[in-house]
């Protein structure tokens, strides 16, 4: 079983890299989206406020 044990290591570290990769692909997706939602609220906010001058 040694003999295997830097294949291992190279296999655990490859999916722990797969795995840190993938968290962050995530992470940035979410942040993304809630940027661009809150961009959206945003621009109907001042939308908004420019109508109730313009009454």
């Amino acid at each position: 079983a040694l003999e295997n044990f830097p294949l291992l290591m190279y296999i655990l570290a490859a999916k722990t890299l797969i795995l840190c990769l993938a968290f962050a692909g995530v992470k940035m997706y979410q942040s993304k989206k809630i940027e661009e939602k809150l961009k959206r609220e945003r621009e109907e906010k001042l939308k908004t406020e420019g109508e109730k001058k313009d009454d």
